[in-house]
């Protein structure tokens, strides 16, 4: 069995906590478990697909969509206070500071970069938010080509091949505690309202153990460090319930911009 939290791994300094951080949580739990590496440009679907996980993290996107869905382990919660104590996040709408937009709409008519076209922080959630601006012309230029991950969407626009671009709020927040180098010069324009973030999933049903073992895991004294370095509070239990609205939201989205196209040119892989 394996585990694997890619999703938050934003830098390698950042993965290496998260390794120490899932192979304490195992020991904790007296589990078996390998923590394996899966970096891009490895693609991460792949990952989730596998029958072997016992503690992945998966975007809730794929996760609401799934038939049969995976088993859910727990969920991460977010450490600063603006994230309420729940295991929720959103999605930022960045742009570089020097271009001297301040709203969302400043960027409309410049080019915008996703991640790609299962992701929730990446893709949908803007989608959603940009709904009550649409259905005249189109919002933008030029949907880019997939960017991947947060890092490559934030990446595109520092170097000027997007004009905006949101991205996951978390791991923004890592980015800005880990590699503030990296986020320097950006301005936040909008954010998308919350959702269920992203949780620890299972092939097959979890050990109760292992399950523990993450709730737990703000008790461990050598964890608790791991903990705060991860700008995480804990970790609390998740529902599927939880996760359901994503994939409603996501086929009202697709649903408006197939009529109301939301670029002129746009990438195929992001082709509706």
């Amino acid at each position: 069995m394996l585990a694997n939290a890619r999703m938050y791994a934003v830098t390698p300094a950042v993965a290496q906590l998260w390794r120490r951080l899932l192979a304490g949580i195992a020991a904790r739990a007296g589990a078996a478990i390998d923590i394996v590496e899966h970096a891009p440009p490895a693609p991460i679907a792949a990952l989730w697909s596998r029958p072997d996980l016992a503690a992945v993290l998966m975007c809730g996107l794929p996760f609401s969509r799934a038939l049969p869905p995976p088993a859910l382990v727990a969920a991460p919660l977010p450490a600063p206070a603006e994230y309420g104590g729940k295991p929720q996040y959103w999605s930022a709408f960045v742009a570089r500071a020097e271009s001297g937009y301040q709203r969302l709409e400043d960027s409309f008519g410049g080019r915008i970069a996703f991640t790609t076209p299962d992701s929730q922080s990446g893709y949908a959630a803007a989608l959603h938010h940009l709904m009550p601006a649409g259905g005249g012309r189109p919002l933008y230029r030029e949907i880019i080509a997939p960017t991947v991950t947060p890092l490559g969407a934030l990446s595109a626009v520092r170097e000027g091949r997007a004009d905006a671009a949101p991205i996951d709020g978390f791991a923004l927040d890592l980015l800005r505690r880990h590699a503030p180098e990296l986020t320097a010069g950006l301005r936040i324009l909008a954010r998308t309202e919350p959702t269920a973030i992203p949780p620890f999933i299972a092939s097959a049903p979890p050990l109760p153990a292992l399950r523990q073992a993450f709730l737990g895991a703000q008790d461990d004294p050598a964890l608790r460090p791991l903990l705060e370095a991860l700008l995480l509070q804990r970790f609390a239990p998740a529902s599927a319930d939880d996760y359901a609205p994503l994939r409603e939201r996501f086929e009202t989205a697709l649903a408006f911009w197939r009529r109301h196209p939301l670029a002129a040119v746009t990438h195929p892989a992001f082709a509706l």
